[in-house]
């Protein structure tokens, strides 16, 4: 195909700087031409279905290190250069709670619900908002808040996101995005340690359960179409999150304020994400719209679109 051939020729440079960005000197991407071929059609895909009038909601899932954010990137790189369509991007972590409330959510409900991460620890209110005013026909300026992971909490309202003009594609991406309450039955059985200690009366795993249920139903339903990146299991994405702590360590180790967690930490923070994720292995693939596949090297193996 004539076209996707001339868009890869006209945003692959950009691509490659943007990926270049992301490297450091002992963790390089590997096959990145390939990668980049492969999100072109994925671009051609969303650009067909993207519209002037109101902006086109993508949901972009996938475990802990999968590479959403280097695939989303590239993806919005593509839908602006080449078809010249105003992007918004942002993680469903921006809109988690303060620290604050996170703690009073913890001394309400259960311990664990300090940690951020699991469907209950963000906020809503804010991301059906945004949704609904980002479809106004009377839109206006938005401002939309922004996570610092190394201090656990919101940056201050000066350093939110701004949106002055109404975007054509919006990405909404997280590890969770899409995901779907389990069965009761299921519940009852501990997959980890965490699980087993700290949350022998199922507190902690029925209350997720039920916001997945209800609260993140309403909010996914407001997407128009679903791309997951699937891992072939979660040890892998355990071992892509350790390299992804360690990138974090080396933009930010200049400053004695952060937060940066030790492998023992991030194993303990990934057993609250395994559930979910693992829950999201058997299912999402059935009713995603497109599935990235992934290698056990973090590349993309192969692109399988469920809806046209």
């Amino acid at each position: 195909m004539q076209s996707i051939a001339e868009c890869y020729k006209k945003v692959s440079k950009d691509c490659f700087k943007f990926i270049k960005s992301q490297e450091t000197p002992k963790d390089k991407f590997k096959n990145k031409e390939k990668t980049i071929r492969s999100l072109v059609p994925i671009s051609f895909w969303i650009a067909r279905k993207a519209s002037k009038k109101n902006p086109y909601i993508v949901g972009l899932a996938g475990g802990q290190g999968a590479g959403k954010t280097t695939i989303t990137s590239i993806i919005s790189i593509i839908l602006r250069k080449y078809f010249k369509l105003n992007v918004f991007v942002i993680s469903i972590d921006d809109f988690y709670k303060t620290r604050k409330e996170r703690f009073l959510l913890s001394k309400k409900i259960h311990p664990s619900l300090m940690t951020r991460g699991v469907p209950g620890t963000h906020d809503i209110n804010i991301m059906l908002d945004f949704f609904k005013k980002a479809k106004s026909k009377k839109f206006k300026s938005l401002k939309l808040p922004k996570f610092n992971k190394a201090i656990d909490d919101r940056y201050k309202k000066k350093l939110w996101y701004s949106i002055k003009k109404r975007p054509n594609v919006i990405i909404f991406e997280g590890w969770c995005v899409g995901a779907r309450a389990e069965k009761k039955n299921t519940l009852k059985i501990a997959i980890n340690s965490l699980e087993k200690t700290d949350d022998k009366k199922l507190i902690w795993r029925k209350f997720v359960n039920q916001q997945l249920k209800s609260r993140y139903k309403k909010l996914f339903s407001k997407l128009n179409c679903l791309l997951y990146l699937k891992a072939n299991n979660f040890s892998l994405l355990q071992r892509w999150r350790l390299i992804q702590e360690k990138k974090l360590w080396l933009k930010n180790k200049k400053s004695s304020n952060n937060k940066i967690m030790s492998k023992k930490d991030i194993f303990k923070f990934m057993q609250t994400y395994q559930r979910v994720t693992q829950n999201m292995f058997r299912y999402t693939p059935k009713y995603a719209s497109i599935i990235l596949n992934l290698n056990s090297n973090h590349q993309i193996k192969s692109v399988v679109y469920k809806k046209k």
